[in-house]
Order: C-alpha cells, then sequence, then structure tokens
C-alpha cells in the first residue's frame, strides 16, 4: 500500500520556500494563562522563510549522511520562544504507528473536561502508559470505549481541524492498536494512523497553550505526557537528547521501517520549541531487529536530527544549525 500522499493544493515546495512571520510570544514551560494566545499555526500558515532554508540544508545534509531521498522525511519545527516556524513537507502525510495514540488522549478528555469531571489515578495511570510506553493494550482499551466515529468527530471539528482531506489531512486514528477487525481509514491516504508535521506542532502548540480542550484539561494532559514515574522509550528524540539540560514530552512511534517523533522540549536555559518528524527509511536494521531499539536508519536520523536542532536552539534558532560536535553516541536500553 502507498503510505505517502501530498495535497496539491499544497506542494512540498510551497512549505519548504514560502516566507512568512509567525507572531511571537512569550511562553514558559507550563500551560499558557493566556487560553487566547495569538501565536497560532492555521492549515495554511507558512513557514519563516530563513528558518525553513536553514532546516532544509541540515535535513539535506543528515539525508546524504543516511543516504535517505527527500520524500522519505518530513520535519516540522516551531521555537515558542519567538514564534518562528519551519516546515519540510508539511502537509505530506505518513503512516505514523503509535504517534496517533494522542488522539485517543485527546477525545478521551473532551468527553471528560477537568473542570467538570476530575480523573481518578488508575485512569491517569494507564493514560500515561500509553503515551509514555505507548501500551497497545491500553490504547485499544480506550479506543474501544471511546468509538472511531467520536475519535474522528473530535479531530475534523472546527474546535481542533486536526485532520482537514481539503488540506493535506493531518492526524488519524482509525484501527484499535494491536487489535484485528474494522478499521476505518482516513480520507485521504486510506491510512489507520496517519500524521502530518504540520497538525501534530498544532496539536502540541494548543496543548502549551491550553487550547486542547480548556485550560484545566489540557494542564492534565500535560501531567499524563509528563508522568514522572513512568519512564521514557529510550528512542529517537529521547536517546538523541540524552544527558542534557532538557526536559521533555513526547510521543514517539515506529512500526516496520516507519519512524516517527513529536516533542515539546524545554531547557533550563530557556529554550522552548515543538519538534515533530515523521520518516519512511525502508532498509533493513543494521543491528537489533527489536522495533523498540533504534538500530534502523530512520532512528538513527531522527537521533542526530534531535541533537543538531538542539544545539541550534541553545544558539537562538540564528543562522544555521551548527555543525554536530563530537560526543559518545547515546545507547539504547
Amino acid at each position: 500500500m502507498k503510505r505517502w500522499i501530498t495535497a496539491s493544493l499544497f506542494p512540498a515546495v510551497i512549505a519548504i520556500m514560502c516566507g512568512g512571520s509567525a507572531l511571537a510570544q512569550d511562553t514558559a514551560m507550563t500551560i499558557s494563562d493566556d487560553a487566547d494566545s495569538i501565536l497560532q499555526i492555521t492549515t495554511d500558515t507558512p513557514g519563516d522563510l530563513d528558518m525553513t532554508m536553514a532546516l532544509a540544508r541540515l535535513d539535506t545534509q543528515l539525508r546524504r549522511e543516511f543516504e535517505i531521498e527527500a520524500e522519505q522525511t518530513a520535519v516540522g519545527l516551531l521555537d515558542m520562544n519567538t514564534g518562528r516556524l519551519a516546515m519540510l513537507r508539511a502537509d505530506t502525510m505518513l503512516y505514523a504507528a503509535s504517534i496517533p495514540k494522542i488522539t485517543i488522549l485527546l477525545t478521551y478528555f473532551q468527553a471528560h473536561p477537568q473542570d467538570t469531571q476530575p480523573i481518578d489515578d488508575a485512569t491517569r495511570h494507564e493514560l500515561g502508559l500509553m503515551i509514555k510506553r505507548s501500551d497497545n493494550a491500553l490504547a485499544a482499551k480506550y479506543s474501544q470505549a471511546l468509538g472511531f466515529q467520536a475519535i474522528a468527530d473530535v479531530l475534523t471539528s472546527p474546535q481542533y481541524q486536526l485532520y482537514d482531506p481539503l488540506r493535506g489531512g493531518g492526524l488519524w486514528m482509525g484501527k484499535h492498536y494491536a487489535k484485528g477487525g474494522d478499521r476505518n481509514r482516513d480520507p485521504l491516504a486510506g491510512e489507520s494512523h496517519a500524521a502530518t508535521v504540520r497538525q501534530l506542532l498544532r496539536y502540541y502548540l494548543m496543548l502549551e497553550q491550553g487550547k486542547l480542550v480548556n485550560p484545566p484539561t489540557s494542564k492534565i494532559m500535560r501531567e499524563i505526557f509528563e508522568s514522572p514515574d513512568i519512564q521514557h522509550l529510550n528512542s529517537k528524540i529521547v536517546l538523541g537528547l540524552a544527558g542534557r539540560d532538557v526536559q521533555i514530552i513526547r510521543k514517539s512511534g515506529t512500526w516496520s521501517d516507519w519512524y516517527g517523533d513529536s516533542a515539546v522540549i524545554t531547557g533550563n536555559d530557556g529554550r522552548h520549541y515543538i519538534l515533530a518528524v515523521l520518516t519512511h527509511t525502508p532498509a533493513p536494521p543494521r543491528n537489533d531487529p527489536d522495533q523498540d531499539t533504534p538500530s534502523a536508519i530512520g532512528n538513527e536520523y531522527i537521533v542526530a536530527l534531535s541533537q543538531r536542532i538542539d544545539d541550534w536552539a541553545i544558539n537562538g534558532f540564528k543562522g544555521e544549525a551548527p555543525p554536530p560536535t563530537p560526543a559518545t553516541q547515546p545507547e539504547a536500553n
């Protein structure tokens, strides 16, 4: 099955070449007190030209290193301190494996807003395992309880517009994880689990601004992403930034040769940005065939990209991404 589809209305060259200015705001690590913040990404917001071209050059360097074709990666980057936005193949849909579990989380809380229906400790822990350990059984438990239609309704609602078939698609969840049975495939690509980097950036931006459901609910959702009692899967962005002075909330996904990650990264020096990466690198794993071990080219690309992006963030995303610094490659657990 073909896993890629690009909206004809918004070809990749537009996302790479068009310039535009995103409005800036001061954003702390925690939920914004201003739910009406002016910083936003719409279904047709262009990227900052200089930042996008610098990101494109970094992507090209890494793809050459790992022998990856241009159409095999999609990258989105938002600097929360300045509002500068850069996207490569912003509206190209890619099979996203476990990343769309974030849509189950949103749909659950859309039905259980935290200003009226406080969450119990057991449910909080289960949702934390679904996000941080990517527990398939728990994801299926909640998606089956909610139903495909409820999830689709939330994703396509005017409130969020996280999936728009007229604007490249976006986030989609149409199969219960690790379960057979019926599927609700997305209208564009026919995928059961899919994403675009634009819509991943939008999801996390709304989370940071307190706009997912309402501010109290966004706060609880962010706490579930944090879940300090649950360890991250040590792969992709988390592996790349191991040992650095950063706090990460993220959802990653891996299936076969599809690798993706999406995260909000906050440094003790004040750097605060959202990074979304999707890849399809059809090559055999180099080391361990276990899909949780970052041994395939897609994982290696994401590890290297996250390191270079974070070095760039330390410099305030000025100019070009700095060259790689010699360091011992972190090991996966």
